[in-house]
């Protein structure tokens, strides 16, 4: 397993999991000659074992050998969700065809390369994985930090909120929670403040992000 990494790009890291090692060297070189880190893993199975000791700060692809001695890497695509392997993928395969080609990209796969492929192609789409991951990366965190202040507010806090962007006017909500219309509006105002948005709009959004479909 080899790693190369360039403080002159932004942060990624792009895995390689194919059983021949000159093809593994091959891509790793080629990745590593245009700034990109890179690991290489001989099996699903070793990069699995990897994945799971590791943790994942940087947006990450996986380039992904088609047939390979064990599991193979369309087997390895359908377990990923279960696996906890949240990844863009982009396969490589010397004996490739249509069904399995239609296989992988119904199964989520960026890209479907058949070796010899040309270095341009697996650069371009590891470029999209990468951005694909660093969209899923940003909007996690953003998630995790409206997930952080809704925790905040207090139970009466978020019972007024749920009232409100049900559509219930502040007179409404008062008489379902057996409270005051101040002590709504005075709720209202210190949920806004703590979810950090100004209008009934913006709370609804927040709200909806935050309630699972």
């Amino acid at each position: 397993m080899s790693s190369t990494s360039s403080p002159s790009t932004p942060p990624a890291m792009v895995y390689v999991v194919d059983d021949d090692s000159s093809v593994r060297a091959a891509v790793e070189d080629l990745l590593a000659s245009v700034g990109l880190a890179v690991q290489g893993f001989s099996s699903t199975a070793e990069f699995t074992e990897h994945w799971h000791n590791t943790t994942h700060a940087l947006p990450c692809c996986l380039v992904l050998d088609i047939r390979m001695p064990g599991q193979s890497g369309l087997e390895f695509q359908r377990q990923m969700q279960e696996l906890g392997v949240d990844l863009p993928v982009i396969f490589v395969t010397g004996h490739g065809d249509i069904p399995m080609s239609v296989q992988a990209m119904k199964g989520g796969a960026i890209e479907f390369l058949t070796k010899p492929f040309r270095e341009q192609e697996l650069l371009d789409a590891i470029q999209q994985g990468i951005e694909l991951d660093r969209t899923r990366h940003a909007q996690t965190q953003t998630e995790q930090t409206l997930r952080a202040q809704w925790d905040s507010l207090s139970t009466g806090e978020q019972d007024v909120v749920r009232g409100v962007t049900a559509g219930l006017l502040n007179k409404q909500v008062a008489a379902d929670l057996g409270v005051s219309e101040i002590t709504v509006k005075v709720r209202r105002a210190q949920a806004m403040r703590k979810l950090q948005v100004k209008t009934l709009a913006e709370l609804v959004r927040v709200v909806d992000r935050l309630t699972p479909p």
